[in-house]
């Protein structure tokens, strides 16, 4: 390896395209690139998450937001009408909540699997309009036979879009820079509980206009909301680092050195070479090596438990503050719905920020965890309805600060694309069975207590606190075996197999 002084800011031309940097420049045989000095890395890094921070960042959390308010707005629709107007049952009305994660949970893996081939500006905004499509259409169902048709359809096309934006963050941040990302654009999903409720109250005054009632306007508006969100992700999402418009070449070229841990900032990050997993082939052994990987098994179950309380959460919180009795009527238990989310939001930033800082995912979701197990255990036991409402806050706290965690978590542990693919996805897919549980967990029977329903997701939300601290000490069994030489007939293997790639706790 080589060093010459190159004068400030003249790009010196040679066999590797050196790049000046203002102080020494060393050339990287293996890559035909240069190091930096510190300055330019601190100022490249810096504008080049800046600019990645407002030009995806906001479109993802769009997209997720509108994900989040065309699943859970039918909970707003239920309690000003939805089930007369249908003259369906309860149950009828939890099987249509039931099949939309049917459809939801079987869509995941498959499109993970394609969103390479297609490329994300493509798949990622495509799906939005489908769904967006579809939720319009639930504003004009009839009878429980088109309820239930049209809610498989929904989850069907929306299933792709949350694996799909974590495999497509995973190409672009470094693993350390992950969580404060998902962070952000999962507040969309709380922010989702707290607007949904303020627009939900806002379009059911439409009606009855058109001969349709207030519940439906709900659905076709924000069907067209969705469908708009989805034609702008299509115009301003990058492919890839590589694509990015908005990035100057000696930008992207730094980017990509990045990610493969070349710049001495990412040193530490570990990560292998993306120019590599885009010219990666799809392998089945990789997708098997993904499916048979103990740690998605134990962070997908423990997802399983906090979407079982996360998913019940959005779509019953406005009938169990109803049936609170500390609001007059049902358009103000809209109104104070509201609140539990917008709590909640800043706390899911501040705790993924700290994750990413201390580089723990596990460990800081056995703090959070606790949050709403406690607030489990007290809604569940205790009468008075003003305690119980405050309990929502904590519910909310815990488990929507726990999400960024898990989802980075397997992401982060997971090396080469298509295995990353299939973790991910599976992940999503197992945890997604927690749509089942929330679905029949909270029958109007059981109401105003739902004694029954609060312990149910208590239960499950210790058992993630169990799966959890298991993964952190496998995790840590594993970076040990790596420094004792045991996985050392995987070097230079390019995955998560090298000893040099460390497993976060």
């Amino acid at each position: 390896m080589t060093s010459q002084q190159a004068p400030p800011g003249v790009l010196e031309k040679s066999d590797s395209d050196r790049i000046s940097t203002g102080a020494v420049t060393t050339k990287r045989e293996d890559v035909g690139g240069v190091t930096y000095s510190e300055q330019d890395e601190a100022r490249l890094t810096k504008r080049i998450l800046l600019k990645m921070d407002t030009r995806i960042l906001p479109i993802l959390s769009l997209l997720f937001l509108c994900s989040f308010l065309d699943r859970t707005n039918v909970g707003n629709a239920k309690i000003i009408g939805l089930e007369s107007d249908l003259n369906i049952s309860n149950t009828q009305y939890n099987q249509g909540l039931a099949v939309f994660y049917a459809t939801y949970i079987a869509s995941e893996l498959p499109s993970n699997l394609l969103l390479k081939k297609i490329t994300p500006r493509i798949w990622l905004p495509l799906l939005t309009v489908v769904w967006g499509i579809v939720t319009m259409c639930l504003g004009f169902v009839r009878n429980f036979g088109s309820f239930f048709a049209v809610r498989a359809v929904l989850g069907l096309a929306e299933g792709g879009l949350l694996p799909g934006i974590v495999l497509y963050l995973s190409g672009l941040y470094t693993r350390q820079e992950m969580a404060v990302r998902i962070g952000v654009f999962y507040t969309a999903a709380s922010l989702s509980g707290a607007f949904g409720g303020l627009l939900a109250r806002g379009l059911s005054a439409i009606g009855p206009r058109g001969g349709l009632e207030g519940w439906r306007w709900i659905f076709i508006m924000e069907g067209i909301i969705t469908v708009v969100a989805g034609t702008i992700a299509y115009l301003f999402l990058p492919t890839s680092i590589v694509t990015a418009s908005y990035l100057t070449q000696e930008e992207r070229e730094f980017a990509q050195l990045r990610l493969q841990g070349k710049i001495r900032s990412a040193v530490s990050d570990d990560r292998f070479n993306p120019v590599l997993e885009r010219e990666e082939k799809l392998k089945w052994s990789e997708v098997r090596r993904g499916i048979l990987n103990l740690q998605v098994w134990l962070t997908a179950t423990a997802y399983f438990a906090i979407l079982s309380g996360l998913y019940s959460f959005g779509l019953f919180l406005p009938t169990i503050i109803n049936d609170l009795k500390i609001t007059s009527n049902a358009n103000q238990s809209q109104l104070w719905s509201v609140i539990p989310y917008a709590v909640a939001t800043p706390v899911t930033v501040a705790v993924a920020f700290a994750s990413d800082r201390l580089k723990l995912r596990g460990v800081v979701m056995l703090f959070t965890l606790l949050t709403a197990i406690i607030g489990y255990a007290v809604i569940g036991n205790v009468p008075s309805p003003h305690v119980r409402f405050g309990m929502t806050c904590l519910m909310a706290i815990g488990m929507y600060s726990s999400v960024p965690c898990i989802l980075v978590w397997n992401s982060n542990n997971s090396a080469g694309h298509y295995k990353r693919a299939t973790t991910s996805a599976l992940q999503l897919a197992i945890a997604n069975c927690g749509g089942f549980v929330a679905t029949f967990a909270y029958p109007s029977v059981d109401g105003p207590l739902y004694h029954k329903g609060h312990s149910i997701i208590l239960g499950l939300l210790v058992y993630a606190w169990l799966a959890i601290l298991t993964n952190v000490f496998w995790c840590t069994k594993i970076n040990k075996d790596k420094a004792r030489g045991k996985y050392d007939q995987f070097t230079g293997s390019g995955d998560d197999r090298d000893p040099m790639f460390k497993m976060i706790l």
